[in-house]
């Protein structure tokens, strides 16, 4: 239909496949989208007649225009999270080239775009080449699909064990009963729950309310809001258990997450984002609360800082950007972060930096860092969340930044990403940084 005709061709043949995989990537989960759009065919029939359209209006292909219109507004309609925009972008800017026309430009590995063809020869063309599907495909590494498998997994098994029968079967098999089981859970997380912060003491120990002080002060105050909260809901419980309260649905709530080793609803409330199970997330709750004491013991900055160890780890690295500003009066909007991954691990130091601060504990995702190089590399199978050594982090003006050879890493808190974003980490690599944006490369500050 398009006087234009070859060029009209191999652009819509991209288009498809772009729609292919925009669409099937879906379920690779945060890996692939932060969050679920809902792409159908209908958006590519419309951009099939914009195409048609500025094929007609224009004597070149308006490559930019195309990408734009295509990115930004039809499938970017539905996009309403900033760096699944930019994946979206970068996946069109690899596949609408004006290689395309001549049929020389790779759309996946061992997949070169078709030369002019009919329509039975385009469909002759994909079972000849198309190779079996991989997340190599999508511009992902395979262990995206382990990713997706085991989560497909898990969700199985979860609803297998929701729904076993409860009291009746255990009581026939000899084992113990659901009360029973609460009881004992109960028991254990109370006498491991700590006492709270005195928040009074800690103020009195403060010779100088700097950045980082007051960070310390906040994560102990939310930490004694969750731990109350932890307090009183079990006393409750076990008031209840007693016969010396009514039961009440907020009690069997509760109940029923000890029981399926869930956190419960009102305890995760006032805490951090987590994926863990219950026993594991009180455990690593124990870890954060030693974290905090050490910190909060003499308020010097530790060696090297677990990141994920707060609440609000932004609040932490914003410090470190006002405790520089008020060192040199520098104004605070025109200042960014330096990250400079070392070689080294968190028991390789003993005293903080004199400048900005360590942390450790970040896990990537997607890629994995080659300490040889110095830069962001393909990830070994098997392998899907590659320790990061310590990361130096250092407050710049804005005209310092390094822009070079770098891949704007995002950093969330959790597997799910969207709204656990935490910052962005300018990370080197010797590759081109689209590279990594195709395979959904992101650090994590828990797994």
């Amino acid at each position: 239909m398009c006087s234009k005709e070859a060029e009209f061709k191999s652009v819509l043949f991209a288009l498809c496949y772009f729609h292919a995989v925009v669409a099937e990537r879906r379920k690779f989960g945060p890996q692939g989208w932060n969050r679920v759009y809902p792409f159908n065919f209908g958006d590519l029939t419309i951009c099939v007649y914009v195409l048609y359209n500025y094929l007609e209006a224009n004597p070149r292909v308006p490559w930019e225009d195309l990408r734009y219109l295509f990115g930004e507004i039809m499938y970017g309609g539905h996009i309403t999270d900033d760096w699944d925009r930019r994946l979206c972008r970068t996946f069109l800017l690899e596949y609408m080239q004006p290689e395309l026309v001549d049929g020389e430009l790779t759309l996946a590995p061992g997949f070169i775009s078709p030369p002019n063809s009919d329509y039975a020869g385009y469909h002759q063309y994909i079972d000849d080449f198309l190779p079996d599907e991989t997340p190599y495909l999508y511009g992902l590494h395979p262990n995206a699909e382990i990713g997706y498998l085991t989560t497909v997994s898990q969700r199985l098994f979860k609803v297998v064990f929701e729904m076993q029968p409860r009291d009746a079967g255990a009581q026939a098999g000899g084992g113990a009963s659901k009360e029973e089981i609460v009881r004992y859970i109960l028991d254990d997380i109370m006498d491991r729950v700590p006492e709270p912060f005195n928040l009074v003491e800690l103020m009195g120990k403060v010779e100088e309310l700097t950045p980082y002080t007051i960070v310390a002060l906040q994560e102990c105050e939310r930490m004694n809001r969750l731990m109350g909260e932890i307090r009183r809901s079990l006393k409750e419980l076990e008031l209840g258990l007693k016969g010396e309260l009514t039961i009440s649905s907020d009690m069997e709530k509760l109940m029923e997450s000890l029981f399926m080793d869930h956190v419960p609803a009102s305890w995760s409330n006032l805490a951090y984002p987590s994926l863990l199970g219950l026993a594991a997330w009180f455990s690593d709750l124990c870890l954060r609360l030693t974290e905090l004491e050490n910190w909060s013991g003499d308020f010097n900055l530790p060696p090297a800082v677990w990141l994920a160890g707060f609440f609000n780890p932004q609040s932490f690295l914003t410090a470190i950007m006002q405790q520089t500003a008020r060192k040199n009066e520098w104004p605070l909007d025109k200042m960014c972060l330096n990250c400079d991954v070392t070689k080294k691990n968190r028991g390789d130091f003993n005293a903080p930096p004199r400048e900005g601060a360590n942390i450790h504990g970040l896990y990537m995702e997607g890629a994995r860092w080659d300490t040889a190089t110095g830069g962001i590399v393909e990830s070994n199978m098997m392998d899907l969340f590659p320790m990061m050594p310590v990361i130096y982090i250092k407050a710049v003006t804005q005209d310092k930044q390094d822009t070079k050879n770098v891949y704007e890493c995002p950093v969330y808190k959790i597997r799910m990403r969207g709204p656990t974003f935490v910052w962005t980490f300018n990370l080197k690599t010797k590759y081109k940084p689209t590279r990594w944006t195709l395979a959904g490369v992101a650090l994590l500050l828990g797994v």
